[in-house]
């Protein structure tokens, strides 16, 4: 697993003593929700310690930022930098459970291979199995082209029709030249489809271009035209989608009214889609799964959620996408980090299809 660097207190500068102690309360934490009090950790950890020795060690890993208590009276809980802190050098990532396997090669594989069916139901299933929301970026809409073709449907409107080698069709509505007649549709496609076959599209705009404004394509003027208004539409940003599923799941974590301001300020930060793309997109950067905890990405300095991302791959290994969990900083990381692994792995195996 990838991550951001770790927090500077490291674990070498606690002793056996304050690491045992740490471990613990984040461990209870993790599983209650529930600020930790010295009395419930004498009972678990082990050591056998008395409240008070306890609560000096706890009073220490607070002043070294790893801890914090949200009342006087209450309890601590792990700090963002504690749980990085937990996450990086004591937390026990093993495999993935037979139950959550099963889940996930069952229902994956139930949807069939269009990519659009197999994003849509990993968002849902990463929802379900993790208890936060789904996250996944489609992958960039580069694939080798076999054939292009152009359907009139109204005087102001054309659709493009592009098939890629890999068989996936995408639709792209166009406004055409005024007055284009209907010969000219299917001369533009025809050129197209020529020039385009096995080839990606930014591959050979630049190519198709120079040989239009050198004249030396063999088209009429309205195809011409229609060839070019098709090149200036798909030489815009790569078209990708965001797909969040699960949004109601994280209100199920409420508990109380700080609680509801910190889910509605992290609803806010999945509206901002083009953020998450580009937090996405870093998981694209690395080679395994990857973990942002609260103001370690800026998006969420506010709602101090977390995320865990991991990227998916096509047929030669290149990353194309990714895929996520996003939630409060209580997830179950132990968990939830295999699933989101075994998950991007699957989907790089259905998308690629057979070889």
């Amino acid at each position: 697993m990838t991550h951001p660097p770790s927090s500077p207190s490291g674990l070498m500068a606690l002793d056996e003593r304050s690491r045992s102690i740490f471990r613990d309360l984040v461990e209870t934490y993790l599983d209650t929700g529930e600020p930790v009090g010295s009395r419930t950790l004498s009972k678990t950890s082990g050591l056998n310690l008395s409240p008070a020795s306890i609560r000096n060690t706890l009073a220490d890993l607070t002043s070294a930022g790893l801890l914090a208590s949200p009342h006087v009276s209450a309890g601590r809980m792990p700090t963002h930098a504690g749980l990085r802190l937990f996450v990086d050098g004591l937390l026990q990532v093993g495999d993935l459970e037979a139950d959550d396997r099963t889940a996930i090669d069952t229902r994956v594989s139930a949807v069939g291979r269009r990519p659009e069916d197999v994003l849509s139901e990993v968002s849902n299933l990463l929802s379900g199995l993790a208890g936060g929301a789904g996250l996944v970026a489609s992958p960039a809409q580069d694939a080798p082209l076999r054939h292009v073709e152009f359907v009139n449907l109204s005087p102001t409107e054309v659709l493009a029709v592009l098939v890629t080698e890999d068989g996936n069709v995408e639709n792209r509505l166009m406004r055409p030249p005024p007055g284009l007649p209907p010969a000219a549709l299917i001369e533009a496609g025809n050129y197209l489809s020529a020039r385009l076959r096995g080839r990606t599209l930014a591959e050979a705009l630049s190519a198709i271009r120079e040989e239009i404004s050198a004249k030396q394509a063999q088209l009429d003027g309205a195809a011409s035209a229609l060839v070019e208004a098709g090149l200036a539409d798909w030489a815009g940003p790569e078209q990708r989608t965001l797909i969040v599923r699960g949004q109601s799941r994280l209100l199920e974590s409420v508990e109380a009214a700080e609680d509801l301001e910190r889910i509605r300020l992290l609803f806010d930060d999945i509206e901002r889609q083009e953020g998450l793309l580009s937090l996405l997109d870093e998981a694209r950067q690395a080679q395994g799964v990857r973990l942002f905890i609260g103001s370690e990405n800026p998006l969420f300095s506010l709602s101090g959620s977390s995320v865990i991302v991991a990227p998916y791959r096509n047929r030669e290994n290149q990353i194309i996408g990714a895929i996520g969990v996003i939630g409060p900083t209580r997830l179950n990381y132990a968990r939830v980090i295999p699933i989101v692994d075994y998950t991007a792995q699957m989907v790089g195996r259905l998308l690629a299809g057979p070889r």
